[in-house]
């Protein structure tokens, strides 16, 4: 008699996709914070330094990246083998939001439109952008291969034989 089963039992699915996003969230938010720190203090420049721009379009402007980068990462992590390439256009257009609202934001504040525009040119020449684009792109990329992992918790060969 043949069987096709795994005599090791059934491989575990990963981690669930709810538990990924969080994850994904958080380690977002985590090196955007580390790399714009990072890059101000060896830079030995403020991220965003526009005459007569408050701080308040930056922050907003971040909290629509979290935002989008989260949206754009659901629909991967719910499939049922989620791709790595998926990783790219949630940091392509999660760093695109951050531009697009920080732009936004400025012009919403009264700054003007001039400010507005040197605002979303210093964050592009300057690498702040691209600090975004690349702590999205780690950021899904750990998240979807924490979906795909079939890892489980360590299991002692004496474990499991409760039967005495």
């Amino acid at each position: 008699m043949t069987t096709t089963d795994d005599p090791h039992g059934t491989a575990p699915a990963g981690v669930s996709a709810l538990l990924a996003l969080v994850i994904g969230f958080v380690l977002f938010a985590a090196l955007d914070i580390l790399g714009l720190g990072m890059l101000s203090y060896f830079a030995e420049m403020d991220i965003l330094a526009v005459p007569g721009l408050d701080w308040w379009p930056g922050i907003v402007g971040m909290i629509a990246a979290v935002a989008v980068f989260a949206w754009m990462l659901w629909p991967s992590l719910v499939r049922e083998r989620a791709s790595f390439l998926s990783a790219v256009p949630v940091g392509l257009v999660a760093a695109v939001a951050h531009l697009v609202v920080v732009w936004l934001a400025a012009l919403v504040s009264g700054a003007g439109t001039a400010a507005a525009f040197a605002a979303f040119a210093q964050l592009v020449t300057r690498g702040p952008s691209l600090v975004i684009a690349a702590a999205a792109l780690v950021a899904a990329w750990s998240a979807i291969a924490l979906r795909r992992t079939r890892a489980s918790a360590p299991h002692w060969p004496w474990e499991g034989d409760e039967e005495e």
